[in-house]
């Protein structure tokens, strides 16, 4: 296949997958709303960092060592399923907590690097999409692969998914959308920890299931 092409075929089959909604759109837009902006914005760069280290690993050939050693896809779904139950179980212990309406008084470089480390531990976690990154570029990348689609897969993967979820969380830290989280935020936050948690049970069921 020609370079070009399997380049503009590999981010297109990315960015169709970070627009189905997942774990990964769940925390952001969570982040987005219940916290702020600069928060949501944080963890869409994460989510963009983490697809430069899945496709890192892809290039490096993941999908053929996940091919060979069956356990470790199985541990990694597992330990993916484990860390989406732990973050549901946070979001729910939270959910009754009040949020003040008000701004805060700017955001803290604290918060600014938690947002990012959580939503970049949430991208390389998610099993799902290791298999999926690996798997597309298995299917698609050239025997031969030239030095500037080393340098160019990387930059487009960063561009689409933290670019992707930076407008989740525009969006949802917009006047309305929060308006309407902190109208219901204990049901919000519990159908959203009700996610996290069915989506890390169903890891664990697939990683200890024959």
């Amino acid at each position: 296949m020609d370079p070009l092409l399997a380049v503009c075929g590999i981010l297109a089959a990315i960015a169709v997958g970070a627009i189905s909604p997942g774990p990964s759109f769940v925390l952001v837009a969570r982040m987005a709303v219940a916290q702020s902006r600069s928060d949501g914005l944080a963890a869409a760069l994460g989510m963009g960092a983490g697809g430069v280290i899945l496709g890192g690993l892809a290039l490096l050939g993941l999908q053929a060592l996940l091919a060979q050693a069956g356990w470790l896809y199985t541990g990694l779904k597992a330990a993916g399923g484990l860390y989406l139950l732990y973050l549901g179980v946070l979001i729910w212990r939270g959910a009754a907590r009040p949020v003040d309406s008000l701004p805060a008084a700017g955001p803290s470089a604290a918060g600014f690097l938690r947002s990012f480390l959580l939503a970049l531990m949430t991208q390389i976690s998610n099993p799902k999409a290791i298999a999926v990154y690996g798997s597309i570029f298995a299917a698609l990348l050239p025997e031969q692969v030239p030095l500037w689609v080393l340098a160019a897969l990387p930059l487009g993967l960063f561009v689409i998914e933290a670019g992707w979820y930076a407008i989740v969380a525009c969006f949802f830290s917009a006047t309305r959308p929060r308006a309407a989280y902190l109208r219901s935020k204990r049901w919000i936050d519990r159908l959203a920890a009700a996610v996290m948690g069915a989506l890390g049970l169903r890891l664990l069921a697939e990683a200890v299931r024959p």
